[in-house]
């Protein structure tokens, strides 16, 4: 039995990563734990770093500072077979010539397992991911699904301690990836494997993930579970990468405690709920709200209890049954505001063309330090 100091509360801990190819920092001094048993996302966009701090965690590479830790041992210079992890890829690597069975028992197999022992395990591995009979198949006899399963099933037979997914739903049609994402959080809940999922896609991470990082040229600017990403971002890329969102650029006329008065690059006054530094009168700032955060109305007095109201125009009917959406135009500077239409069925017959009255609360507007390099002018990020 382990001595009480060699057990963690982390499946994987990292401190201080970095990695840089020539001049440039791919990786630059990220820290993190991940619970035992837990699925972690890492979203970010491509070329944040993502899969560099992935190669790493697999000993493709070496970092050139810092530490990782796996159950609390140090696994800097092991390499990746001897690594307790497991990768499953976009293309997943089943091999084609062998059945079913015979893909999931390959690692046991290389491991020396018994042949009766490694039966059992695969057997066992086919009932959990419930394709129980699929062990005589063929590869070319699945499904997309059944494949990514299969594919799974091959590394979380090994019992690893962190089990590596690099985009692996990329390759299949949207229905498909959107069945997945409930099958995969509930594989990873039926085994109690740690997950470390890499993923630029922000709906994969939300609907999958126990936490998520956000990552950003070479850090991570947020870890939260996703309600907190989406409800609290901390920082401007944070607003504007989780979820989609309306953004207004400006400057500060007035602040009092955290509630801060705009003057938008297109002649709007909006008032907002300053996050972080840098809202103080005088700067550039951003500003971020929310497609449904949006309240709709026939009448201005239906919205009078509300801070941020403004008139327009539907431009745009962007039906999409639940998830349906309008575009409004602001007749006076033509910038454009996305909203989420209610399920309320009140808005069911609006038409490109008709008027409508906009509002929403101080705390529903989000309000950072302008990143630099970026357009001015509200749009829908």
């Amino acid at each position: 039995m382990a001595n009480g100091a060699d057990v963690s509360e982390f499946d994987l801990e990292c401190s201080n990563l970095t990695k840089r190819f020539g001049g440039f920092t791919a990786v630059n001094n990220i820290s993190f734990n991940i619970p035992n048993g837990s699925f972690f996302s890492i979203l970010g966009p491509s070329g944040c770093g993502k899969t560099t701090l992935l190669r790493m965690l697999a000993g493709f590479l070496e970092p050139d500072e810092g530490d990782i830790r796996i159950k609390n041992r140090s696994m800097l210079g092991v390499p990746p077979n001897k690594r307790p992890v497991n990768m499953v890829f976009q293309h997943l690597a089943l091999f084609p010539m062998m059945t079913v069975a015979e893909n999931i028992a390959y690692g046991l197999k290389r491991q020396g397992v018994p042949k009766a022992e490694i039966a059992v395990k695969v057997q066992s591995a086919l009932d959990r991911i419930n394709l129980p009979d699929a062990g005589p198949k063929r590869v070319d006899q699945l499904s997309g699904g059944q494949k990514q399963r299969i594919a799974i099933a091959r590394c979380l037979v090994l019992d690893p301690d962190v089990l590596l997914l690099d985009e692996p739903l990329g390759a299949l049609d949207l229905k498909l990836r959107e069945h997945m994402k409930v099958e995969l959080k509930q594989l990873q809940s039926q085994f109690g494997t740690t997950f470390v999922y890499i993923t630029h896609d922000q709906s994969e991470a939300l609907v999958m993930s126990d936490q998520v990082a956000v990552m950003n040229n070479g850090v991570f600017e947020q870890v939260g579970d996703p309600q907190d990403l989406y409800y609290n971002p901390k920082t401007a890329f944070v607003a504007g990468f989780v979820g989609d969102t309306n953004r207004w650029k400006g400057v500060v006329k007035a602040t009092s405690g955290s509630e801060v008065q705009v003057a938008t690059d297109d002649g709007l006054t909006l008032t907002a709920t300053g996050i972080g530094q840098g809202c103080k009168t005088g700067d550039a700032v951003d500003i971020f709200v929310r497609p449904e955060s949006v309240a709709l109305s026939r009448s201005a007095d239906a919205l009078s209890g509300m801070e941020n109201r403004l008139a327009g125009q539907v431009k745009n009917v962007l039906f999409n049954g639940a998830n349906s959406r309008i575009l409004v135009q602001d007749p006076t500077n033509g910038g454009e505001i996305m909203v989420t239409l209610p399920q309320t069925g009140e808005f069911n017959d609006l038409r490109a063309g008709q008027d409508l009255h906009l509002g929403w609360k101080l705390s529903q507007a989000k309000c950072f330090a302008q990143e630099a390099g970026k357009a001015s002018g509200a749009e829908v990020a």
